[in-house]
């Protein structure tokens, strides 16, 4: 599945990885696992309530979350096909 980013995703990511540059690793493997089955076990996707209601979350770590929406994006054929747009990545506390 297509992972496509807003700019607070990738401003976030900036900012995350600048504090915490260990974790950088465990971000992109959970942003590959997303993208090959976003419902893989590890990942612990769920879905989000409150002012997120739109939105899911993943996991990429103990108290890293990444957090996401499913989309439709029309292919270069004019189907659509569903797609990840990319909304936060923080800890617990910062993207809650």
């Amino acid at each position: 599945m297509k992972l496509n980013l807003t700019p607070h995703f990738t401003k976030s990511l900036k900012k995350f990885t600048k504090k915490n540059p260990k974790l950088i690793n465990r971000v992109i493997e959970a942003l590959d696992a997303l993208a090959e089955e976003p419902y893989q076990p590890k990942l612990k996707t769920h879905k989000l309530t409150g002012k997120l209601k739109d939105s899911w979350a993943c996991s990429a770590g103990y108290d890293v979350r990444i957090v996401f929406s499913f989309t439709q994006e029309e292919n270069e054929n004019g189907e659509w096909e569903e797609a990840i747009l990319l909304e936060d990545v923080g800890t617990h506390d910062d993207v809650y």
